[in-house]
């Protein structure tokens, strides 16, 4: 039977060898298994579609025939997500303001949006929003062209001038914004408060030490945030073709239909 001091350098031993720097048996191998497998095993995968296109017939053919709808769903994650910053943002700096009446404004936004699908939101956008603006575009062309003499143009327009693209690319836009002005709020908020006093201190407006001071720190504090909200658009953008815009999920589909191929 161990006696305790044997007990005691046994467990200081052990101690040891768990210390990190301490000499290890197999090094390497503890270095490998620190290694973003991950990233490794998407790499691979990778590897293997773009192998599988460039050998196999078939997949070249479906490749061929998605190719055009992953650019527009490119296009429209992208255009959406500019927009949608930039109302995140202007809705955000609504969220921490000092009047009441912008700042319920915003929340009745924020609000209801986040609470409401998206995809009842693309269609309510495209279905009704969009023809209610053309009519009150048309109504002010009217009263420009009885009042002004100009204007014609502006009753002349008509649903069809705004193509889906346009229509999906607002709606994604207007859903998001309302996420992203949450991120903004928590990050402009996250920010001490001793920072904005001490930059009026120093003689700086509220835009002032808004934009030099609070958001430069507030947007390295979000960026995780706004990538993972890209992501997600990324994905939400296959909603887009149930209102006709061939991206890469319309164009799956599609292609389908008419092989009766399902990849």
């Amino acid at each position: 039977m161990p006696a305790d001091g044997d007990v005691r350098q046994e467990s200081q031993a052990e101690l040891i060898a768990l210390r990190p720097g301490a000499p290890r048996l197999f090094p390497g191998l503890e270095r490998m298994a620190n290694w973003p497998w991950w990233l490794v095993v998407a790499i691979l995968l990778g590897l293997l579609l773009v192998l599988q296109i460039t050998t196999n017939q078939q997949m070249s053919v479906v490749f061929r025939a998605v190719a055009a709808g992953l650019g527009i769903t490119i296009r429209v994650t992208v255009a959406a997500y500019a927009l949608a910053i930039v109302i995140g943002l202007v809705v955000g700096l609504a969220r921490v303001s000092s009047n009441r009446i912008v700042l319920n404004v915003a929340s009745f936004y924020v609000e209801i949006v986040r609470g409401a699908p998206i995809l009842v939101l693309l269609m309510y956008i495209a279905f009704v929003v969009v023809p209610l603006g053309v009519s009150a575009i048309n109504a002010l062309g009217g009263w420009l062209l009885e009042n002004a003499g100009f204007g014609l143009a502006l009753t002349q327009f008509k649903t069809r001038n705004f193509p889906n693209e346009v229509r999906v690319v607002v709606a994604l836009a207007f859903a998001y914004g309302a996420f992203e002005s949450e991120v903004f709020r928590a990050g402009i908020q996250s920010i001490e408060r001793g920072q904005m006093e001490a930059a009026r201190a120093l003689g700086m407006n509220y835009i002032q030490a808004m934009w030099h001071i609070i958001l430069p720190q507030a947007i390295r504090r979000i960026l995780p945030a706004l990538g993972n909200d890209f992501i997600a658009m990324l994905k939400d953008s296959s909603l887009v073709s149930v209102l006709g815009v061939e991206d890469i999920t319309q164009k799956a589909k599609l292609y389908a239909a008419s092989t009766f191929l399902f990849f």
